[in-house]
């Protein structure tokens, strides 16, 4: 609710009022990291990513599908009286180490392979770049998401010098010594830590194939 007013400039104060969509054991990769919930009349999707990922329109497409059937599953679709949708938001908050803007769009019909002149769907996705230095008007608003950009930064510097597992430890330890997440990263140590192992292992995956993929011969056209 925190974020959602932050990002929206406005007050709500009753969690009552947030009703939480997100889908569970989702099949798509990444997709743990979601947020879905209904509030005002807008199904928002919040998502976040450690790597640019340029089909992000596309599993929006899909994960808003499954969560439109979800919300309307005991309602008559075939009937003749107009069915009011909410409204879909989505939107990705980036902190990965390729340098994006503080704010860009990713569109479904960039990916069409005839254009989009006859197509019938479009997907936009709001990209925020979360690291430390970018978007400040929103941080100044969360101060939960500036402390997580500001640790996520002290555990990349550590790991300039050492190894991952060491490196967040270094930097819960410090984050909680300057008051930063503190009472956060004290009561879920081993949960942040294997969140974020998991998430530079999947990283390094991922790199790996996309390597593989393009030295197999399979590059665009």
């Amino acid at each position: 609710l925190e974020l959602y007013n932050a990002l929206n400039d406005s007050a709500y104060n009753s969690p009552e009022k947030l009703t939480i969509y997100t889908l569970e054991n989702a099949i798509y990769m990444n997709f743990k990291n979601d947020s879905s919930f209904l509030l005002d009349s807008e199904m928002n999707l919040y998502e976040h990513q450690g790597s640019y990922n340029p089909n992000m329109p596309l599993r929006g497409l899909f994960y808003f599908s499954d969560l439109y059937k979800r919300f309307f599953h005991d309602r008559l679709i075939y009937s003749t009286r107009l069915l009011k949708i909410p409204t879909p938001v989505y939107v990705v908050f980036y902190n990965g180490e390729q340098q994006l803007p503080d704010i860009s769009v990713l569109k479904l019909s960039d990916a069409f392979m005839q254009g989009e002149d006859m197509a019938c769907l479009e997907v936009r996705v709001r990209i925020l770049n979360i690291n430390e230095g970018h978007n400040a008007e929103l941080m100044g608003r969360c101060r939960k998401l500036e402390e997580y950009a500001i640790f996520i930064g002290c555990v990349r510097e550590f790991l300039k010098s050492t190894e991952p597992a060491e490196a967040i430890r270094k930097a819960m330890e410090l984050c909680i010594e300057k008051g930063i997440l503190a009472v956060f990263l004290s009561q879920r140590r081993a949960e942040v830590m294997n969140a974020l192992l998991t998430e530079y292992d999947e990283e390094k995956v991922m790199k790996s194939l996309s390597k593989e993929f393009y030295e197999d011969g399979y590059e665009d056209g």
